[in-house]
């Protein structure tokens, strides 16, 4: 047996360990790269409602928060509150809050809702459990390394690295350092 067909024996069992973590981390990857675009976590709606309007700006915290209650009729469970001005106060719920004006009677209601398996993808991507996931995180990484030098001598001759891989593998070296050069130096 030759190098080549052990080369290729590793990149292959490597390859298909590496698959389920390559989607994990590919997935996860674009989500939080457009993190300025949309929040890859949750999902946040935001709607309005009105309640009776109250003038009554000597009303004591635990009378406002009562009486918001009873007009936006929200059956769970109260988590806490908070007086933001004389006649403002927001009402904090299990992955919602309302924010209520009694002047106006304006009421804006914010709904967060989590994303399914993405937020999950995240959640591993960004190591938030530690412990034993940064050394399944650190093998992964290793598992590219290997699979990306294993990559290169797969194939031989002019589809190999001694003919048009040697430039396909310059143009993922170039590429980095051009943007390395535009945006960091």
């Amino acid at each position: 047996m030759n190098w080549r067909y052990w080369i290729k024996v590793i990149h292959r069992d490597l390859g298909y360990i590496a698959f389920g973590l390559t989607i994990i981390y590919s997935i996860s990857g674009i989500a939080v790269n457009h993190v300025s675009d949309w929040n890859p976590n949750y999902i946040i709606e935001i709607d309005s409602l009105k309640i009776k309007p109250a003038s009554d700006s000597t009303l004591t915290n635990d009378l406002m928060r009562d009486y918001l209650i009873s007009q936006i009729n929200e059956k769970d469970s109260l988590i806490n509150s908070f007086r933001s001005g004389p006649l403002s106060m927001d009402l904090f719920y299990d992955k919602k809050t309302y924010s209520a004006d009694l002047l106006t009677g304006n009421v804006s209601l914010e709904i967060v809702k989590n994303r399914t398996v993405i937020r999950e993808t995240n959640f591993l991507h960004l190591n938030n459990p530690k412990k034993a996931w940064t050394y399944v995180a650190d093998a992964f990484a290793i598992i590219l390394i290997i699979l990306a030098l294993t990559g290169l001598f797969i194939l031989k001759g002019k589809k190999g690295i001694a003919g048009r891989g040697k430039w396909l593998t310059m143009l993922g070296f170039v590429i980095p350092i051009v943007f390395l050069f535009i945006y960091y130096y």
